[in-house]
């Protein structure tokens, strides 16, 4: 490949799915858990529920006696929640019942305290129709013994925490993420808590994408280059031998000071491409080198590494844990021209209409250097290389970058 060559964004994808991530796993406490990726499945050590569970407090009774006319039973016991089954003693008698108790022997219909009279130590239905085996949650009727409840390669959300309580797991296998690294290049760029000269500005881009793989279960360790390529070679040197994962942020362009992509060939990091055909973030820096360390050096200007991060660096993400990705697709609110024949990442903002459309407006900022456009706006509408008009009402898919629920 030529250095001047630009390649497709379906293309960039191809070679980046070429080169997904081996992760290996790691054990965590549940507690510590959320947000992790299981690295085996969660499976049902009992039966859900465990046994018939009784669902209102009221009476138990043999639903047959209810058939035949009786409507006034005396209590013959009372089953909690939490103390082992009993048995009904006699069929014309009933007994009192408790929200997840397990259902007593000899009867099969749970009649709620709002339907009986109780007066001392007899029940009376004061209802004249009844369900054969209402509120009652039946053994196994949710999921059977050995069923796969969460499969493995899943996120943990507080849902599937709760499943792994309920199945006994004090610890979890989850996929050990890559430990990663994020470089800020060049010497306009001084840190959050110092006052910029007139010529400086603070390093932004580097913790919107750390906030970002946070999010996404990867835990990252932030670091500043200057532009000095020896220095930027023995940093990057030392790092390559403990890291896995590499992000840098600027210094992949055309500039005099732009040395990164020689930096990285002199440490033996092969470029599996350089540019691709979008807009914006066409100057986007692919590699890996002989032991597999993964590099995605990204553009300096803030919504381009936007662009390049929830597009190319969550593809890698999901293809490395072996996740399918679901596209969402929105629906242009009003015509957009684009002439160049790029696949163009349009910021818009995100609204549902009452039939259930997700809808897209297209918010004009001022380039790819205008950050503060990415506050206004919910993500980016993906439209298609090889066309230059898209007209309201058409569907494209769309990348969010924060909820938009």
């Amino acid at each position: 490949m030529q250095e001047n060559t630009f390649i497709t964004y379906d293309e960039a994808l191809k070679i980046i799915a070429d080169h997904k991530g081996d992760f290996t796993t790691e054990t965590r406490s549940l507690k510590d858990s959320i947000g992790g990726y299981l690295a085996e499945d969660l499976i049902a050590d009992r039966d859900f529920p465990p046994f018939d569970r009784v669902t209102m407090d009221g009476i138990a009774i043999a639903y047959d006696t209810f058939e035949s006319g009786q409507r006034t039973y005396a209590i013959e016991a009372i089953a909690a929640a939490g103390t082992p089954q009993i048995t009904l003693q006699n069929q014309q008698n009933c007994i009192e019942v408790m929200t997840g108790a397990i259902m007593p022997k000899g009867v099969d219909t749970v009649i709620r305290y709002e339907d009986v009279v109780i007066d001392d130590t007899k029940a009376t239905i004061n209802v004249d129709q009844l369900k054969n085996k209402q509120n009652v949650h039946f053994k196994g009727i949710d999921i059977a013994q050995g069923t796969v409840i969460v499969p493995k390669g899943k996120k943990l959300s507080s849902a599937e925490i709760n499943i792994a309580a309920s199945v006994g797991k004090a610890t979890l296998q989850l996929v050990k993420m890559p430990k990663t690294v994020i470089f800020s290049t060049g010497d306009e760029l001084v840190a959050v808590n110092e006052k910029p000269a007139a010529h400086q500005i603070r390093r932004s881009n580097v913790y919107g994408i750390q906030a970002t793989l946070k999010e996404w279960g990867i835990p990252t360790h932030l670091e500043h280059l200057p532009d000095d390529s020896d220095a930027m070679k023995a940093t990057i040197a030392s790092y390559l031998q403990t890291y896995d994962l590499f992000i840098f942020t600027g210094g992949v362009s055309k500039g005099k000071f732009d040395y990164l992509p020689e930096v990285l060939a002199s440490l033996q990091i092969k470029k599996h491409f350089h540019k691709i055909q979008q807009r914006p973030g066409k100057p986007f820096w692919f590699g890996t080198n002989a032991t597999q360390k993964k590099v995605f050096a990204l553009p300096g200007n803030p919504v381009s590494s936007f662009v390049c991060v929830y597009v190319y660096l969550r593809f890698w993400l999901l293809k490395s844990l072996a996740i399918e990705e679901k596209k969402t697709y929105a629906v242009l609110q009003k015509d957009v021209h684009f002439k160049p024949n790029l696949i163009y990442f349009l910021e818009a903002t995100i609204t549902s209409s009452s039939n259930g459309q997700l809808l897209a407006t297209p918010v004009k900022g001022n380039g790819s250097g205008d950050f503060a456009n990415l506050v206004k706006t919910d993500g980016f509408l993906m439209l298609p290389q090889n066309k230059n008009t898209f007209l309201q009402g058409e569907a494209y898919p769309f990348v969010s970058y924060r909820s938009i629920y």
